[in-house]
């Protein structure tokens, strides 16, 4: 077992500044062409090995670092994360790994041991995302993000920009974008499964604390003692205001926090509404109205969203589309019975939503498409239909999953699902959802200029509070 390392924040911002801010001018040799790397990793020579950082070790990373390492092409060589005790899932890591040379700041891992890496990881709460991305990126470093990619609009334009820049290989975390199931939409959408579609409901049951108006409380949370385990609230905290410690924000429930997180949008957006953003080319929205939010407030996120956004047409058969967002209790889809099938005793069978998916509806009226979350298949309705439909409803897996995909990637096999070039545009459409539920206005936006039209607010909240100073330099590239 190794001790977690530690370096003095005026080195710290040094190296933020250094590494970041004259990015644009790196020169960058990866690690596997490096002596260094041979002799702490002898299962594989030098050039098939792909050494990651990994920046959050608990929660999703629990998922995350065994799904890159999986086959033994990738390995760890650091890890890093503000408490190495708390966080769900840990353990499972660092039984995995426990001579892996350990860090509490990312920024000190890239430094100590950036010759001897060549992709991170980064699976930590939304806030960080950005930070920790792009300190790597302008390394030279491949990156994988779990979703949501960032915390802010802004900040997925910044690595979209990054990802051009530095030519690294990128992957968001949203592993249905690599399966069966997204196979499966590209063979509907060339057989024409999935034209001329008008409207899109998708929904969410409740999963989260502030979904159970049980759990929610008025305002922010009080202070609480904080864990001898977490090192460095400060740290934590990254860009944002730093608030009093409260377990209600580490080692989980910060996702509830506008100030931290991306509440429902961010949680599951990009495990629903990925598919069809992303293969009907729905780009950015136009309008984008909250028809009613359960207790609203600036603080936490809705006990309840309804939302409607209004993309504008892209071509043929793909006309204006109209997106419906529930998300809370109670979540009512009307359908119309020519949908359903027949049943044994007369009565017809309407499809069943589950706690979270999409049905999409066409202009012709003729039947339902019905996608579930993640890497689920779709479903046509009536089954009548879908029978009909044949081969171009089969379902064929990819060569790689999500992960190995990126680690295939990294390697110079192929290129990724969900790198940053599409999953930014996505990210952004998540980012404007939640601008809608704070400020609870209806929003007219430009995807051209990607601006509010007429809202000051609206558009300061685009790239959010500006960030501490000891991070400022990562928001700086061009």
């Amino acid at each position: 077992m190794t001790t977690p390392e530690t370096t003095p924040p005026s080195s710290r911002r040094g190296f933020v500044k250094q590494s970041v801010a004259a990015g644009f001018g790196f020169t960058f040799l990866p690690a596997y062409l490096t002596s260094a790397r041979a002799a702490d990793n002898p299962q594989l020579p030098p050039s098939r090995r792909l050494n990651l950082g990994c920046i959050g070790i608990g929660g999703r990373a629990g998922s995350v670092i065994p799904g890159l390492t999986e086959g033994g092409t990738a390995i760890p060589v650091a890890f890093t994360d503000v408490d190495f005790t708390t966080a769900k899932s840990l353990e499972k890591n660092l039984k995995a790994f426990p001579d892996v040379r350990r860090f509490h700041d990312f920024r000190e891992m890239l430094d100590k041991m950036g010759k001897d890496i060549d992709a991170v990881s980064v699976v930590t709460p939304d806030h960080t995302h950005f930070t920790a991305a792009i300190s790597a990126m302008a390394l030279g470093k491949h990156v994988y993000v779990e979703k949501p990619l960032t915390h802010t609009f802004e900040e997925a334009a910044i690595l979209m920009r990054a990802e051009k820049k530095f030519k690294v290989v990128t992957q968001m975390g949203n592993q249905g974008h690599t399966s069966a199931g997204a196979d499966q939409f590209k063979q509907m959408l060339a057989a024409g499964i999935v034209d001329d579609v008008v409207k899109i409901d998708a929904w969410k049951s409740p999963s989260l604390w502030f979904m159970n108006a049980a759990e929610r409380i008025k305002g922010y949370p009080a202070e609480e003692p904080m864990p001898e385990s977490l090192k460095s609230w400060d740290l934590w905290c990254g860009p944002q205001e730093v608030k009093p410690f409260s377990k209600m924000y580490h080692a989980f429930n910060w996702r509830g926090f506008h100030l931290y997180g991306g509440g429902m949008f961010g949680d599951w957006g990009a495990h629903i509404i990925d598919f069809a953003h992303h293969h009907l080319k729905l780009g950015l929205p136009t309008r984008i109205t909250p028809l009613a939010l359960a207790d609203y407030n600036q603080v936490s996120y809705p006990l309840s969203s309804d939302i409607r956004f209004e993309f504008p047409a892209r071509g043929e058969k793909m006309p204006a589309v109209e997106l419906h967002w529930k998300a809370g209790g109670d979540i009512k889809i009307d359908l119309a019975e020519k949908y359903g099938d027949p049943g044994k005793d007369g009565k017809v069978l309407m499809p069943k939503p589950g706690n979270a998916g999409s049905y999409l509806h066409r202009k012709q009226g003729d039947y339902l498409v019905q996608r579930g979350s993640h890497d689920r298949h779709s479903l046509v309705y009536p089954r009548a239909k879908m029978v009909e439909l044949g081969d171009a409803m089969s379902l064929h897996a990819p060569k790689h999953n999500h992960f190995q995909s990126f680690v295939q990637a990294c390697m110079g096999n192929g290129t990724t699902e969900s790198p940053f070039s599409i999953a930014g545009e996505l990210t952004q459409v998540l980012n404007l959802g939640t601008i809608a539920e704070y400020l609870n206005v209806e929003l007219q936006f430009d995807p051209k200029t990607k601006r509010f039209i007429g809202n000051d607010e609206a558009n300061a909240r685009l790239a959010g509070p500006a960030p501490r100073a000891e991070w400022a330099d990562c928001y700086k590239l061009g």
